[in-house]
């Protein structure tokens, strides 16, 4: 036999809930110097690794070029040596050896003039100026003028 609603049984009463947590407390002026502290420690080491991957970046640039420069010179000496005594003695069936040495010569400082000046050109490109880590420098201290205004 069925039960109407008012002659069911009713359910047990559910506890009551627990109150809401309190509210958070605002952090104190020494907690929030400490943590000032602790971001701008943070920045400046996070600058410094970015300035120092910069000048590893440049450095590597750099030292390629110079590599080149060195490898360059290195080349031209030996080239002049062998190649000179090659061609001089080549010329000399044809005309006075003196000339085909003043020849031989001349081709010889061209070519140490065009790698010399590819190097060169390759240094000028290497920046030494950290530009990323200016660049946050800068926009740090923007973030840092906000902060006080």
């Amino acid at each position: 036999m069925a039960l109407s609603s008012h002659e069911r049984p009713m359910a047990p009463a559910r506890p009551p809930a627990p109150p809401p947590p309190a509210a958070a407390t605002e952090p104190s002026l020494g907690e929030l110097v400490s943590e000032i502290g602790q971001d701008l420690s943070q920045l400046v080491r996070d600058e410094i690794e970015l300035a120092k991957a910069e000048m590893k970046q440049e450095s590597a640039k750099a030292g390629k070029a110079v590599g080149m420069l060195g490898g360059a010179g290195y080349a031209g000496h030996v080239a002049l040596l062998f190649g000179s005594l090659t061609m001089v003695f080549a010329l000399a069936h044809v005309m006075d050896a003196a000339w085909a040495a003043l020849i031989v010569t001349a081709v010889w400082a061209v070519v140490g003039g065009v790698l010399y000046t590819k190097g060169r050109e390759r240094l000028r490109t290497v920046n030494l100026k950290p530009e990323q880590t200016v660049d946050t420098l800068k926009e740090d201290a923007r973030w840092a003028r906000h902060l006080k205004s």
